[in-house]
């Protein structure tokens, strides 16, 4: 075998994100395979370097994971010839210096999303990337789901029909931090910082769209801030100035209606965290994280409205699982496997800056709508 070794700076891998997803069960988990096998006898050997601005953090996580490398001079590590990719899981207000000194360095880039603030930094990163021609990639994991996968299986397949619509739910309580420490960071409910469901769901919402059902050409949303104070990792009190909330109404290029809510002030009474309904003329189906359910036009029971009478119809019975027939692998690592065969063979891909690009335009669309109280076109970007 032949081992081909790409060196990536990891840049905001004490996050949760950067650190469960990215770091141990992605690249991690690929070294403990015994790297990417890519059939012909070249295996491709993932070895991170760890960059962040807290050196004891780095040198913990080094440490509990067998690495050596870390840093807290960003430019240094770009500065080194040796490395091949920079990935970036920070805030997002600080993602756009460091993506822009990773092309200037001629890093190939991966990044987590929203790729940044505002649809004009978005751009400039894209056009940036193009005009450098290094090798970019964004993350869009929720493709990689194992429920996402099946319900894409019945859209290629015809299993819908006609669509019609597309029903999303999503969101958990997220503590206030308080009486109850709070699951998700504090500068997520402050808009200064970058925060707001908006901002970190729509890109989301842009992609599965885009990629399942068709590009969306309109959107009308409300957003809100149920939850107005609340308390962060040091026990201060803060007043929440970002939404923690948005309702959305996406209209797609061939009429299919989208509604999607996203909340953190929300508590689950669904199977999943995330769930999508899709109805079309022929069938429907349900899908969350790993699991997809359909009921087909043959067997649609008819129910009867009646409120003077108990409803005796058990229909979540009345629908029937998708199987797996298949094993699926964690969504993020997936999403690495093709972008690293991207990079040493230049295999195709096309989740780059200019979609993540998308998904900043869908969520200022969305602040927008919420703020004039109307619908707003979207309009085709052009790069």
């Amino acid at each position: 075998m032949t081992r081909t070794t790409v060196r990536i700076a990891m840049n905001g891998v004490t996050g949760r994100m950067g650190h469960r997803q990215h770091l141990v069960r992605s690249l991690l988990a690929l070294r403990e395979q015994g790297g990417l096998d890519l059939g012909d006898g070249t295996v491709i050997w993932p070895e991170p370097v760890l960059v962040g601005r807290s050196a004891p953090k780095l040198r913990a996580l080094a440490e509990r994971h067998g690495l050596t490398e870390f840093s807290c001079d960003l430019d240094a590590v770009l500065a080194d010839d040796s490395i091949d990719i920079y990935f970036d899981a920070q805030a997002t207000a600080a993602r756009p210096d460091a993506v822009k000194k990773a092309i200037a360095a001629g890093k190939h880039l991966y990044v987590e999303k929203p790729t940044a603030a505002g649809l004009p930094a978005a751009l400039e990163l894209a056009r940036a990337a193009r005009d450098a021609g290094i090798k970019h990639g964004v993350v869009q994991d929720k493709l990689f789901l194992p429920g996402l996968i099946k319900l894409r299986r019945l859209v290629e397949g015809g299993f819908f029909g006609r669509i019609l619509s597309v029903r999303g739910e999503f969101g958990y309580w997220v503590f206030e931090g308080d009486w109850q420490q709070a699951q998700r960071p504090s500068w997520n409910y402050r808009a200064e910082d970058g925060g707001g469901i908006a901002a970190d769901m729509f890109p989301h919402w842009e992609y599965v769209l885009h990629e399942l059902f068709g590009p969306v050409r309109t959107v009308q949303a409300h957003l809100a801030t149920h939850i107005p104070r609340r308390w962060d990792e040091s026990g201060a009190p803060y007043d929440a100035t970002a939404d923690d909330s948005a309702y959305g109404i996406f209209e797609l290029a061939d009429g299919t209606v989208a509604q999607i809510n996203s909340s953190w002030a929300v508590r689950v009474h669904r199977d999943e965290l995330v769930e999508f309904q899709v109805d079309g003329t022929e069938g429907s189906a349900v899908a969350g994280l790993r699991s997809c359910r359909v009921q087909h036009r043959a067997h649609t029971p008819k129910p009867v409205w009646n409120p003077d009478l108990a409803a005796d119809a058990r229909f979540r019975e009345q629908w029937q699982e998708v199987p797996d027939n298949d094993a699926f692998d964690n969504g993020f690592k997936a999403q690495w496997e093709l972008f690293l065969r991207h990079v040493v063979r230049d295999e195709p891909w096309h989740w780059d800056l200019a979609a993540g690009a998308r998904g900043v335009q869908l969520a200022e669309l969305g602040l927008k709508s919420s703020a004039e109280g109307r619908r707003l076109d979207v309009p085709e970007l052009a790069l």
